[in-house]
């Protein structure tokens, strides 16, 4: 018991919600007579093309790893793929049956798999997976399924706390220390050795910061009401959903302004897929309000950027598209290199927003 009570105490201590499944399953593998314990997120906003992603994996007397947060979705596997996953996360009922050999989801010595559903109000569903030589005894399937009600509702306020209460993107709080984070040298993903992760190239490691803001938002508020200017918000982060992937990560600063770290690719790259979302925003039919366009600048993160540095060059390029008639992508360099923007040297970026 007291062991039990002091890997809980280890597990609800964890504050980054991207590691928080990594600490659940080095906290299971250590409670149970397990082989390895792996959690996987439904990933995906089509219910056709979802895909599992690994946000932790623990066996014994290795490394605990999980996809990296760049994976290609395409690689993933399909929910179809793992039934027994499928299953546990559509009933919501605990799965458990023996492996054979010819088993394409048999791994090392493990002869029984387990799936537990993790209930999630907010976040992404998916389960605990657990194998292990044996089938697991009532007690302690009965235990496993008290631990994942503490941990779901302690990953309900990790989450609440971190997101916007009306998007249900990022909030403000949380963008330093994503960005701080973002800015740390790429770490090889499991598989892979140190030298496969310099030939993905610098690119891979590369973000770029957008920040958007909507066009003319008083006016859509002022004529009708705050109450559909609420639902454009929240149509807004859904568009933004649809656009960016899994691995970028999308916030709303308040108001009308919402910011977007975009992971990996050239200025072209990040280039049109900023102007894809315009695009997009400019084709939706936004009910009762019709067309809502948006203006957005952007600008390539720095190893030596503060968040506000960043943050002050993509605003300075918003600036620039509302300039300019609104409804528009500007690149903060590319305004640079045109003279539209002056630089004062090493001053750049220095203004302190926050």
């Amino acid at each position: 018991m007291d062991k039990a009570i002091d890997q809980l105490a280890h597990l609800t201590a964890q504050r980054d919600r991207e590691l928080l499944d990594v600490s659940l399953v080095q906290t299971v593998l250590e409670l149970l007579a397990a082989s390895s314990v792996g959690v996987y997120r439904a990933l995906g906003q089509d219910a056709a093309d979802q895909r599992w992603l690994c946000t932790g994996l623990a066996r014994r007397g290795q490394l605990t790893i999980s996809d990296p947060p760049w994976i290609d979705h395409e690689t993933l596997p399909f929910l179809e793929d793992h039934p027994s996953r499928e299953d546990a996360l559509a009933s919501r009922l605990l799965v458990q049956h023996a492996l054979t050999d010819q088993d394409p989801q048999a791994q090392d010595d493990a002869k029984w798999l387990t799936v537990l559903t993790l209930h999630a109000e907010l976040g992404q569903s998916g389960v605990l997976e657990v194998r292990s030589r044996e089938p697991l005894p009532p007690r302690d399937l009965q235990y496993m399924q008290n631990l994942l009600r503490v941990f779901g509702n302690f990953q309900n306020l990790l989450e609440s706390s971190q997101r916007d209460s009306l998007t249900g993107l990022l909030n403000r709080q949380t963008f330093d220390a994503t960005f701080l984070k973002a800015s740390l040298p790429t770490q090889a993903g499991p598989g892979e050795s140190l030298d496969d992760t310099e030939r993905r190239g610098s690119s891979m490691s590369t973000y770029w910061m957008g920040v958007i803001d909507i066009d003319h938002f008083k006016l859509v508020n002022d004529r009708f009401g705050h109450l559909i200017g609420d639902e454009v918000l929240v149509l807004v982060a859904r568009i933004m959903r649809q656009t960016f992937r899994h691995c970028d990560r999308l916030f709303r600063f308040g108001g009308e302004e919402f910011v977007v770290l975009l992971r990996g690719g050239t200025q072209k790259h990040a280039m049109r897929v900023f102007e894809r979302f315009r695009q997009s925003m400019q084709a939706y039919a936004f009910p009762q309000v019709g067309q809502v366009t948006i203006s957005l600048g952007f600008t390539e993160v720095v190893s030596s950027d503060t968040p506000s540095a960043a943050f002050s060059r993509a605003d300075q390029a918003v600036y620039q598209a509302k300039h300019q008639g609104r409804n528009r992508t500007f690149c903060f360099e590319n305004l640079v290199v045109e003279g539209v923007i002056q630089t004062e040297g090493d001053k750049l970026g220095d203004v302190e927003l926050f």
